[in-house]
């Protein structure tokens, strides 16, 4: 079956970031623990997926999807640097209302982490003998949550390098 629709992703454009804007109806945040995370993604990664945006009469673009990704470039100055100040964009070409929907899509698009699948990666990450402090930071955890999922596990062996209060112990 022949068809002739190409998808955005295959005419990616690299768009100067002071021709890029934010839109004003985004209502996904981003809390300061994965914005930092995502600054790590985009350092240690690159740019690994477009941003999308509108191509307003004005000729400027306007963000659809990607307003973090393209926030990490505004604030952190090697990014900026490393990229020569140029994003990737996808361009939609919809009104409006379609826009919108498609901020909506891609916000509830992206799911959430299944626990037990998360277990079962931090249990290979420790048997495979990753650090806590690796893990916290490069999978943008605090200690309380990497603990919970050790917890979760049941397998003593994960807690192996743990320190211990000793106020448990009798005198």
């Amino acid at each position: 079956m022949k068809t002739s629709y190409q998808s955005p992703v295959y005419k990616i454009r690299r768009v100067p970031l002071d021709q890029i804007r934010s839109n004003a109806y985004n209502p996904n945040s981003v809390a300061p623990p994965e914005m930092k995370l995502l600054y790590q993604s985009i350092k240690e990664d690159g740019y690994t997926m477009p941003i999308v945006c509108y191509k307003l009469e004005d000729g400027t673009y306007e963000i659809v999807d990607g307003f973090h990704r393209c926030q990490i470039m505004k604030t952190y100055r090697d990014i900026y640097e490393r990229e020569g100040g140029m994003m990737p964009v996808a361009v939609i070409d919809k009104p409006l209302g379609n826009r919108m929907a498609s901020t909506i899509r891609h916000n509830r698009a992206r799911g959430s982490h299944n626990i037990a699948l998360m277990t079962n990666i931090i249990q290979e990450l420790t048997e495979a003998g990753m650090s806590d402090a690796w893990i916290l930071k490069n999978l943008g955890m605090d200690a309380e949550e990497l603990l919970r999922l050790k917890q979760l596990s049941g397998i003593a062996s994960l807690f192996r390098d743990e320190e211990f209060s000793r106020a448990w112990e009798s005198k």
